[in-house]
């Protein structure tokens, strides 16, 4: 009989003590990011869990509209190539050309729900840039952009578009390499 009334006197005690500890955790959690509302202890209000901020989106520094066209140029001699791209990085899926943007500025693309981010790595396009072509874009973009399709070849797009009118451009971060911040110009 001693032995039951001890247990029960530790089993007030510490439901007790862990109620106390569920009400401190929730007067806690009110008193940091949000407010809860006491309704009494429940397990509901125990289980307030602080809602997570979403980070922050980056804010793109400059942005715009521009026609964009396609290449891929390795150095390798296939389909006319004229050498490495001017970063000195291989030619890669998310590599574009601007005709003025240092290099290495980071730079995001979207066309019709479709986007990547990628990089300038190489200069031009060249005589297109007076027309308003101010992108080139890797094959592999170029066609995720049309259509999310992949390309036939890293030479070929397998499309019959040459040219995307009304690319999005965002740049996220401009870079520390010969060029210019700002609105693209044409080249030369």
């Amino acid at each position: 009989m001693h032995k039951r009334a001890t247990n029960a006197l530790l089993a007030t005690v510490t439901g007790s003590a862990l109620a106390g500890m569920m009400v401190a955790g929730v007067v806690n959690a009110s008193t940091e990011d949000h407010t809860v509302k006491a309704t009494g202890t429940t397990a509901a209000a125990a289980q307030t869990t602080h809602a997570k901020k979403a980070p922050a989106k980056k804010k793109a520094l400059l942005t715009g509209k521009t026609t964009a066209s396609y290449f891929w140029d390795d150095g390798s001699g296939v389909n006319g190539d004229t050498g490495a791209p001017a970063s000195g990085k291989p030619m890669q899926k998310g590599m574009f050309a601007s005709p003025s943007w240092p290099m290495n500025t980071k730079v995001k693309v979207s066309y019709q729900g479709r986007s990547v981010t990628g990089f300038v790595g190489d200069v031009g396009p060249g005589e297109p840039s007076h027309r308003g072509v101010m992108l080139d874009l890797d094959t592999y973009t170029f066609r995720h952009l049309v259509d999310g399709k992949k390309p036939a070849s890293k030479y070929v797009t397998g499309t019959d578009a040459g040219h995307i009118e009304g690319v999005k451009y965002e740049v996220l971060k401009w870079g520390h390499g010969p060029g210019k911040k700002g609105t693209p110009k044409p080249l030369g």
